[in-house]
């Protein structure tokens, strides 16, 4: 199985995408077990991955997150009745074009792949999306309904699922268009006429090449960097994000907050720190900057927020700041608190998407103040709430918790005002997250959710003990998360901070992650460390 791993993990949701062409859409169950069936073929895959092979220690948790979340959010949208065939098979497509992007070694794919994934999100949000409150009691000055999908492109609380969809493709799209400007300037200035990662960050020699008044590798980064920190988001990029939240349904935001997102993230390290090392230490200061505007801002949104999709993605946005910071410090612990502080959040906030989507099942409505009083109805979605704010705080008990911790100690001897903003932002956590947890779930109910019911079924709890048993397991078993982390990030930050250049690094070293009978790489950092990229050759 080794050698066809990574394929089995990529392509089994496109191949269960595929076989439910051919279903009929009256056949639900069936529809609904090949779904699952793909799902399962791919988490199982990421976790002989995980164990047993190790590929790309930065790749790696977030290929396992991704099919953790795939897996989840099948049964999450279980009792989906409108064209669930088609339903299923735009998530299988999305979750494979995530994963996608996570195994690319080649610039051209990485790019296909993060490209590929805007298709079925629009469409995911145009079709099965919702509309918020306000948008539905919009009226014109009769008094009648009013319908207007992007006449209110500045009233942030009247958005249509149509104006979310486009929205979120106008802004991912026009930045991306950027991010490949950038890769095609690599391609053309290096000299060698590839896209193969590994060859281009060995051999590329794109510094100190005069162009209008500063230097190409400056140019490429920052094309590079603003192109896939829009999808992150970073502040000032972050406003289409939580509009796709809340017009999302629970399993697609699940996906979008777990996954989409870090494709950002992942893309940034793998192109800017992988090619261009030098340029990233001088120029990141940038992303450590921006990312206190993403954690404040996000955090006083999203304090201030009323309907429950749009805290979690305000949350989302302002926890992907944390992940900013780590980078920024190029720090070993830091970055390293950031490649699992991506994975851990992809947990902690796909439970709260999951339950935000239950809740909205039932009783068709987000706006907190018209809530409360649920936890007589869901004790056990109100246990599970409790669990996922919990972990998104980051307290003890949660891998969430180990990862802050890493983040703030690997950027306190660099950026120590930030890490003062960070933590404000932790305390901003627990407020909105508290606020919002005692809206639904206490005070007085009204009555006219008395027909809300608990989440009952195996396959409606099945999906939050999943997530909750990740979060928690990681959190008392961390080391290999650790070490599979460690086996990524200490290559890379040695060559930055030692400013070796990259074509002298040793070519004749293979990695001990290629393997699945070899050992992971140890954590001490050295500047010749073994490349563990070339495990995915």
């Amino acid at each position: 199985m080794g050698d066809y791993t990574l394929l089995y993990i990529l392509f089994a949701p496109f191949v269960g995408a595929i076989a439910l062409i051919f279903v009929s859409n009256r056949q639900a169950m069936l529809v609904r077990g090949i779904a699952a069936g793909a799902a399962f073929v791919s988490l199982l895959a990421s976790l002989y991955l995980f164990f047993h092979l190790g590929v790309d220690g930065i790749g790696t948790p977030l290929v396992l997150a991704s099919s953790v979340l795939l897996f989840a959010g099948i049964f999450v949208s279980w009792h989906i009745k409108d064209r669930t065939k088609e339903f299923y098979i735009w998530l299988l497509i999305l979750a494979a074009a995530t994963i996608g992007v996570f195994m690319s070694l080649d610039l051209f794919f990485l790019f296909f792949f993060y490209e590929l994934s805007v298709i079925p999100m629009y469409l995911l949000l145009g079709m099965w999306g919702s509309h918020t409150k306000k948008y539905n009691e919009m009226t014109n000055p009769e008094g009648l309904k009013q319908r207007d999908s992007v006449g209110f492109i500045f009233n942030f609380g009247s958005n249509s699922k149509e104006y979310a969809a486009m929205k979120l493709v106008l802004f991912l799209s026009a930045f991306a268009v950027a991010a490949l400007m950038g890769i095609l300037l690599i391609y053309k200035f290096s000299g060698l006429n590839t896209f193969d990662i590994l060859v281009l960050r060995e051999q590329a020699k794109l510094m100190n090449i005069p162009v209008l008044g500063t230097t190409l590798d400056k140019i490429i980064w920052l094309l590079i960097f603003f192109g896939f920190a829009s999808i992150a988001p970073l502040w000032p990029l972050h406003s289409w994000s939580p509009v796709g939240h809340a017009a999302a349904p629970a399993a697609t935001s699940m996906l979008h907050a777990g996954v989409l997102m870090k494709l950002g993230h992942f893309s940034i390290i793998r192109v800017a720190f992988e090619i261009l090392p030098e340029t990233t230490r001088e120029l990141m200061p940038i992303a450590a900057v921006l990312c206190m505007f993403s954690i404040v801002y996000g955090g006083f949104v999203a304090f201030y927020a009323k309907d429950t999709k749009y805290v979690i993605g305000y949350s989302s946005s302002s926890h992907m700041g944390y992940v900013f910071l780590g980078m920024a410090s190029l720090d070993y612990i830091s970055l390293t608190g950031a490649v699992m502080y991506m994975f851990a959040h992809a947990m902690a906030t796909g439970m709260l998407f999951a339950m935000a989507g239950w809740v909205y099942d039932q009783t068709h409505n987000r706006d907190i103040p018209s809530l409360g009083g649920l936890s007589n109805r869901m004790p056990f979605i109100t246990g599970c709430f409790v669990v996922a704010c919990m972990a998104s705080i980051g307290v003890p008990g949660t891998v969430n918790f180990i990862a802050e911790v890493m983040i703030i100690v690997g950027s306190w001897n660099k950026y120590p005002f930030q890490v003062i903003v960070a933590v404000v932002g932790i305390v901003l956590t627990l407020a909105y997250l508290f606020k919002m947890m005692r809206g639904l779930f206490y005070g007085p109910m009204d009555q006219k959710y008395s027909h809300a019911h608990d989440a009952v079924a195996v396959v409606d709890r099945l999906p939050l003990l999943i997530m909750i048993t990740v979060s928690i397991g990681f959190f008392f078993f961390p080391m290999h998360l650790y070490h599979v982390v460690r086996s990524g990030v200490d290559p890379l930050i040695a060559k930055i901070t030692l400013v070796v250049p990259v074509a002298a690094l040793d070519r004749e070293s293979t990695s001990p992650l290629a393997t699945a009978d070899t050992p992971l790489l140890t954590s001490t950092p050295a500047p010749r460390t073994p490349d563990p990229l070339r495990g995915l050759e």
